[in-house]
């Protein structure tokens, strides 16, 4: 049997690696700026955690989370998104005792089982924020700030923010209501899942993939116009706040997102070179998960970003496809077998020193490892052993020119840690 990845799985081999890196980099850069601190929760967590928090009618707590019974007959999952987690460990670890908001981000792998498609897998990565302890508008239009300002760094320039407000508990019952009056005549034509939805979650019926289902809902009132003064009042501070930063939105009146635990405040972030899967951020407030996971009555709002879509957003942009493999500074050749000791030191010592060298672990010839040394792109070969060696010295050629000098075996590390 030939070894193979799960489905829905995949390597990020090096050269891949480098453009991850890169954009962690920036991720830890940008977020720094915004006032947030890193959080890192385990990959499992107890199944109820999710369904709780994400709510028992969604897709994903029905149909992909990957959940299993341990040693001790616990059920635990893998977690399929990072919101519940770090509300959990809000409340676990008091967080809410200090200064608020509480502001902190994440980095890390998710997991659903779901059909693999492009930039969607079994496993995939998320950036996300949370800032747990405030209600202020501003976090809201904060949080849609922060991922654009990071696709702006990575240089994703073509981003468009949909947006819209889902109300609370005091206004979203009415509109439920409407929303089941003005689809009760077509129930017998939506899909079944839909037709689930219709009673358990009326609003889930609006994120329906299915053409014949949009099609019929095409039509249904807009949730703006039954929201609460609270949550009106709330919705114009944040459209106000996004006017004020210069970031562009369309109003989107179906746009509900996936979990049951927000409020207020949702919103989408898209990529029009992604094709029909086009989305690669969003978020929104969650006022009422903080108290649903047994900690006090706690506003919070938060965002996550698909770390895989967002690369290939880039790469269909044109950015963020250069070459990730790393070049050797120097490459440490032996003249002989006698001079491998001697290589080996010196190697070592340029390590020590921070800079990238290689050396011949095959005993090759010398005009082997000359070859070797191009082919891995090295900017220098300091060629060890021979008459030099003698004198206790070391040619060191330029692989770009082909020049060459003699540089004092004491002084190779200092030479080419200086980059002279």
């Amino acid at each position: 049997m030939r070894a193979t990845a799960p489905r829905g799985t995949r390597d990020v081999l090096p050269e891949e690696a480098a453009r991850w890196q890169r954009l962690e980099a920036a991720t830890r850069r940008v977020f720094h700026t915004f006032g947030y601190g890193e959080i890192r929760t385990p990959m499992f967590e107890h199944t109820e955690l999710f369904q709780r928090g994400i709510g028992e009618t969604t897709d994903i707590v029905q149909k992909e989370m990957y959940t299993f019974m341990d040693r001790g007959d616990r059920s635990l999952t893998l977690r399929p998104e990072g919101t519940a987690p770090v509300v959990r460990a809000y409340v676990e670890h008091k967080l809410y005792a200090g200064v608020q908001p509480v502001k902190l981000y994440y980095i890390g792998p998710m997991f659903r089982y779901e059909r693999p498609q492009a930039g969607r897998y079994r496993q995939f990565h998320q950036i996300g924020a949370e800032a747990l302890g405030s209600s202020d508008p501003a976090l809201d239009a904060e949080m849609i700030a922060m991922p654009i300002t990071l696709y702006e760094e990575m240089g994703l320039r073509d981003v468009r923010v949909l947006l819209n407000s889902i109300g609370c508990p005091v206004c979203r019952p009415r509109y439920r209501e409407q929303l089941r009056a003005h689809l009760a005549p077509r129930l017998d034509r939506l899909c079944a899942t839909c037709q689930t939805r219709y009673e358990r979650n009326p609003l889930r019926l609006l994120d329906c993939k299915v053409p014949q289902c949009r099609e019929l809902t095409e039509d249904v009132p807009s949730i703006l116009d039954f929201l609460c003064d609270e949550c009106g009042q709330h919705f114009g501070a944040v459209r106000t706040h996004l006017d004020r930063m210069g970031l562009t939105y369309r109003l989107e009146k179906r746009l509900v997102r996936g979990f049951d635990y927000y409020t207020k405040t949702v919103f989408e972030l898209i990529s029009p070179h992604l094709g029909a899967q086009d989305a690669v951020g969003g978020g929104g407030r969650y006022d009422g998960l903080v108290a649903e996971m047994g900690g006090p009555d706690t506003p919070a709002v938060g965002f996550a970003v698909g770390v895989e879509r967002l690369l290939l957003a880039l790469e269909a942009e044109g950015q963020n496809t250069e070459d990730g493999v790393a070049r050797p500074r120097v490459y440490v050749a032996a003249i002989s077998p006698d001079d491998r000791s001697q290589v080996v030191e010196l190697t070592y010592r340029l390590r020590r020193a921070g800079v990238y060298a290689e050396m011949d672990y095959a005993g090759r010839s010398l005009r082997a490892q000359m070859r070797a040394a191009g082919q891995r792109g090295a900017a220098h070969v300091a060629i060890v052993g021979g008459e030099e060696a003698q004198r206790g010295m070391v040619r060191l050629r330029d692989m770009n020119t082909g020049a060459e000098r003699e540089v004092a075996l004491a002084r190779v590390v200092e030479v080419l840690a200086d980059g002279r």
